[in-house]
């Protein structure tokens, strides 16, 4: 009997359980996999095996496809995509043709939808908004930068967006209740998530500090330290049998991509916190088109690029949008689920902004915590759910954003479509 409930529990987590989350699913879905559809059936930018790396904003799509990518930032995606892979070699016969394409980027799209589904439930049941404050705030996410590259892209950020949203879903259910996360779940998610990106399994064991009464039980202190110290072991050990147990591999490894993508570039370092970590992931900005080769020079392409924002309006819509996050957050200071969220946010910041790795391509680790915004934006509207001339402001100002997010966002991706057309027919 406990299994069947488990099973039906974990169905009503991931599932829709009622007609408004049918719908919202099924509208992302028809969106993102008519995009997904229509790049990867026109053009080959989506999987080309000639081109090895960067072909738009940095994307490592063959890289992750065919390996996983490297093993210490990626430590076990290689077990993921090869089954993705198989299973897109086994539609499309055999070919790395557009039926190949076109598996991997639907796959991505009902990934997005399903991670865009979880932030609207827990807008839905975790906040508990009225539906019409939900449905907007998971509408106007749906037009972010994040989730709309990722619809179409077969990456490692792509899953791992779900996987993040999901056990944020699950572990705000569970400390709302005050129960204990489980082990099983912590397995599952150190695994899932810290195995896609090794930085990201800091956040699994996050939730359990806010368990209640944890510092003030020993017993119960010492039963979450039993929990994460077998997660962290079954993930440790999966981690090292990849690598045969050689561990100096992934120090070595790991300093080797540290000194790489931690060098400061001729951007100001402001500039690219500012336009890229903040604003990439949101907010398009204008291209720059690299060109580039393969390690042989046998083949030449050409990359697509982020640049910083050249209207100072950017940066106020970008400052504007963080600066509700932030309000949230001083507003709701004392919601341990508020917490989590914002520590968890932290932990991208101090990684990107603080250490510089990977700060000049920012604009691609949106997966990591972009989905914090519209859940903050959502615990915003619940603190002043009393105040309606705050909430009338609130509307009028999210109702400008709006706009202004679709044309900017609609008006960049037209010329990501004209750069397809130029290059990757």
């Amino acid at each position: 009997m406990k299994i069947k409930n488990k099973i039906k529990n974990f169905f009503r987590l991931v599932f829709p359980t009622n007609l408004l989350e049918v719908l919202v699913l099924f509208a992302f879905l028809i969106i993102y996999g008519s995009l997904a559809s229509y790049i990867s059936l026109n053009y080959r930018i989506i999987f080309d095996n000639r081109i090895p790396w960067d072909a738009y904003f940095s994307f490592d799509n063959r890289s992750i496809v065919l390996t996983g990518g490297g093993f210490e930032r990626h430590p076990l995606s290689n077990y993921f995509f090869e089954w993705l892979r198989n299973f897109a070699l086994w539609v499309s016969g055999g070919k790395l043709d557009e039926t190949f394409r076109l598996v991997l980027a639907l796959c991505s799209a009902f990934t997005v939808s399903f991670a865009n589904l979880q932030i609207f439930k827990y807008l839905k049941n975790i906040i508990r908004l009225p539906d019409f404050i939900s449905v907007f705030l998971i509408a106007f996410f749906g037009i972010f930068a994040t989730p709309v590259l990722l619809s179409f892209t077969p990456e490692t950020y792509t899953y791992t967006f779900l996987f993040l949203v999901l056990f944020n879903y699950y572990a705000a259910l569970k400390l709302r209740k005050n129960e204990k996360l489980s082990g099983l779940a912590l397995t599952f998610a150190g695994i899932s998530i810290g195995g896609l990106t090794i930085t990201n399994i800091v956040k699994v064991y996050l939730p359990v500090l806010f368990e209640k009464d944890l510092f003030r039980n020993r017993k119960k202190f010492g039963n979450a330290a039993v929990r994460i110290f077998i997660s962290a072991g079954i993930f440790i050990f999966l981690f090292l049998n990849r690598l045969n147990f050689d561990y100096e591999k992934v120090f070595h490894k790991a300093e080797q991509q540290y000194d790489k993508f931690s060098n400061a570039k001729i951007v100001p370092v402001w500039d690219m916190i500012w336009s890229w970590f903040f604003g990439g992931n949101i907010l398009f900005s204008g291209y720059e088109i690299r060109d580039y080769h393969n390690l042989q020079k046998t083949f030449y392409y050409k990359a697509l690029f982020m640049e910083t924002y050249s209207s100072s309006l950017n940066y106020i819509v970008v400052a504007l949008v963080f600066g509700f996050v932030f309000w949230s957050w001083f507003r709701n200071f004392k919601n341990k689920l508020v917490q989590i969220l914002m520590i968890s946010f932290f932990i991208d910041i101090i990684i990107h902004c603080v250490l510089k790795f990977g700060l000049h391509t920012s604009y691609i680790y949106g997966g990591h915590f972009v989905f914090i915004v519209p859940m903050m934006w959502g615990w915003l509207f619940y603190a002043y759910r009393s105040h309606a001339k705050i909430l009338a402001c609130l509307y009028s100002v999210f109702a400008i954003l709006v706009v202004y997010f679709f044309v900017n966002n609609f008006f960049r991706m037209e010329e990501f479509f004209n750069f397809l057309n130029l290059y990757y027919k």
